[in-house]
């Protein structure tokens, strides 16, 4: 009866108009899935959604919970918008924790200023490491990135349990998988006294700021923007695929690095196997609902940071399951994609045959 036609001309003004209206429609649905557990839906958007925001010490909880999902989303954006679908920011994200941890231990009686930048750098390189394997498999045997980058993600995780059950492992940590507690000089310095954020994310503001020059303003990141939308036109013009997907990739895995020292060497404190919470695949809803934008995704941090935190308040205040942060996250998805749907194409009445 009905068929989507796709329109002449997409809507400039509904495409960054769509993440607020998929934001609306997820409180909305936010009402049934309160109602439908039995929960009053005023007083659970009042703990999901008013309660991370209440005082100092909460909003400073909430940004340190964005912080490494901005980080992540701005260099999952560089690729993106070049049809790069690295998938594997999470496996990243945890290769760079553990080149981070590397330094922290080798360097664990050491007090020197140099520390904390060395580990700083081999985050990044860690993370960069990884993501050139899906790299390699790519410009080399024309592997699929999306399977290749997300399979890593496993040996990675794999990797970290090895590490931290294993030779890592701290001999007074009464067997918790966990490296001995970093030294003062391997950690992150405080941003507010009295809080728990640090100086990551100032970090990861200048990391939006570089990718806001690099995809907006330089010639490299107009190249990349071109063989996103139209990969004819980028070959016509000279424009190297290869070099785009090394970018692309390269980006996104040492974005996912600096966060994964960030986490080990700020609120964490040592290498665990419970390290990351899942920052790798939520940054890829962040980057979308931030329209692939530095800028968007600086606010779409925010808002999934505030997810986070919601559903440890919902679990703690209204005894509801841990995976109630994850139904709001895949909502906003779903109707994120909804929209976007809507604005390239049109739902017409099939003529009978």
């Amino acid at each position: 009866m009905f068929k989507l036609e796709a329109r002449p001309q997409a809507s400039l003004a509904m495409r960054y108009a769509s993440p607020a209206i998929a934001v609306v429609l997820m409180l909305i649905a936010g009402v049934v899935v309160f109602s439908a557990l039995g929960r009053n839906p005023i007083e659970g958007f009042q703990v999901f959604f008013l309660n991370p925001m209440r005082d100092l010490n909460a909003v400073t909880e909430l940004l340190l919970k964005a912080t490494p999902l901005m980080l992540i989303a701005v260099g999952l954006a560089v690729g993106f918008r070049a049809n790069v679908w690295n998938i594997g920011a999470e496996g990243q994200f945890l290769m760079g924790a553990v080149a981070a941890t590397a330094v922290a231990l080798a360097f664990q009686s050491s007090e020197s200023a140099l520390v904390l930048p060395t580990m700083v750098v081999a985050g990044a390189i860690g993370g960069a490491l990884w993501a050139a394997l899906p790299a390699l498999l790519k410009t080399r045997f024309n592997a699929n990135e999306i399977l290749t980058s997300l399979m890593l993600v496993y040996i990675a995780q794999l990797a970290v349990s090895w590490l931290v059950f294993g030779p890592w492992r701290d001999p007074a940590g009464f067997n918790f998988p966990q490296t001995e507690m970093f030294s003062d000089a391997a950690l992150l310095p405080m941003l507010i006294e009295g809080t728990r954020l640090n100086y990551a994310f100032i970090l990861a503001l200048g990391v939006l700021a570089a990718g806001y020059v690099f995809m907006e303003r330089s010639y490299t990141g107009f190249k990349m923007r071109v063989a996103g939308e139209s990969e004819a036109a980028a070959r016509y013009a000279g424009y190297s695929a290869v070099t785009t997907i090394w970018i692309g990739l390269l980006a996104g895995g040492a974005a996912a690095g600096l966060a994964g020292m960030a986490e080990v060497a700020g609120p964490v404190g040592q290498l665990t196997d419970k390290i990351s919470s899942g920052y790798g695949f939520a940054a890829i809803i962040v980057a979308f609902v931030g329209r692939l934008n530095p800028i968007g995704i600086f606010f779409a941090s925010l808002l999934m940071a505030l997810l986070y935190i919601g559903g440890e308040q919902a679990q703690q205040y209204l005894s509801l399951p841990a995976s109630i942060s994850k139904v709001f996250q895949g909502m906003l998805l779903f109707f994120l994609l909804g929209s976007d749907v809507f604005i390239q194409y049109r739902l017409r009445r099939s003529a009978r045959q």
